[in-house]
């Protein structure tokens, strides 16, 4: 894919799993966060960039930061949330739910790119061969966070697969 959406999909809204999500942060913080749908039907909002450095003040006593890291990692890299980042129409939120700014192109193209990943994988497609369509794990452009995990991802289904065979 190498243009990003121009026709809006919004609203794009929370269903149980996503609340199921959201829920498990809000556990880890001394109160809930207004950004994060507290019901079905709920909006799905983007975060604004640097937010879990807001929302790491809020963590519960004795409660790692690894910990809520890994529940906001599952929430934002949700299929959902990818397609609600990706819309023409998307506005980054602060902590209480409030839009601040509309999402850059690269990001909404990245976030479609993910999105289109997910859903691939989720109806058991075979990635086409149009490489105008990058992968959502591809390591072109990708964050050095992004970069290892692929890698490391890469490396433990080659590891399953040699030990598989013996």
């Amino acid at each position: 894919m190498t243009k990003p959406w121009t026709v809006s999909r919004s609203p794009i809204v929370a269903s149980e799993i996503d609340i199921q999500k959201a829920d498990a942060i809000n556990a880890l913080l001394v109160r809930p966060i207004g950004i994060l749908p507290a019901r079905p039907g709920d909006l799905i909002r983007p975060f604004a960039i640097g937010l879990f450095e807001e929302i790491r003040p809020l963590l519960e006593p004795g409660v790692g930061i690894t910990t809520l890291r890994r529940a906001v990692a599952a929430f934002v890299h949700s299929k959902r949330y990818y397609f609600a980042s990706a819309q023409p129409d998307s506005v980054r939120h602060d902590l209480d739910g409030r839009p601040l700014e509309a999402l850059n192109e690269d990001d909404r193209m990245t976030a479609q790119n993910r999105f289109l990943g997910l859903k691939q994988k989720a109806t058991g497609g075979e990635r086409n061969s149009d490489l105008s369509s990058p992968s959502p794990t591809s390591t072109a452009g990708a964050t050095k966070a992004e970069q290892i995990r692929t890698s490391l991802l890469g490396r433990g289904k080659m590891q399953q697969t040699s030990s598989t065979a013996s």
